[in-house]
């Protein structure tokens, strides 16, 4: 059964095109009914077993799409006037779950690399990095503001 998404969140299957001279996954287009607006485009990593997270942007949407390896990439919802307020998506995106993950702004998220080698995501946001004022709010990523492990659930 689907999981419920927080609200504005959306996600879409990519589909990866693969012949003999190699592969091609189209991420995002501008006229795409996802595409917000452009801001820059940028590569973070992963390697096995590392947790990225946890933070949230005031004005800033993400696109993270995993090109290489494996991601669970978690979303926590804690808007004050959220109607998902306190609801947790958990997406397992990467090598074998090709998918665009759009997070809105004020949505908690973090990722962990599920793989047993380095993972690599793109995102497309919509805003331009400021250093002199990031638009970046940090939580540790095992704090208890958010009832989410990190851990590995067997079973």
């Amino acid at each position: 059964m689907p999981q419920k998404l927080i609200d504005g969140v959306r996600t879409k299957q990519l589909s990866l095109h693969a012949d003999e001279r190699g592969r091609l996954l189209e991420i995002v287009r501008a006229d795409d009914d996802m595409f917000i607006k452009f801001g820059q485009v940028y590569l973070t990593t992963a390697y096995p077993g590392v947790v990225k997270g946890w933070h949230f942007h005031k004005r800033q949407t993400d696109s993270m799409a995993v090109i290489r390896g494996m991601m669970k990439i978690v979303l926590y919802d804690a808007r004050e006037d959220s109607p998902t307020r306190g609801l947790i998506n958990e997406f397992f995106v990467g090598d074998w779950n090709p998918m665009l993950v759009q997070i809105p702004a004020g949505v908690c998220h973090g990722f962990k690399c599920v793989s047993d080698h380095e993972a690599l995501v793109i995102n497309t946001v919509t805003e331009v990095y400021d250093c002199a004022a990031p638009d970046e709010y940090r939580l540790d990523p095992h704090t208890s503001e958010i009832p989410y492990d990190w851990a590995r659930k067997d079973g």
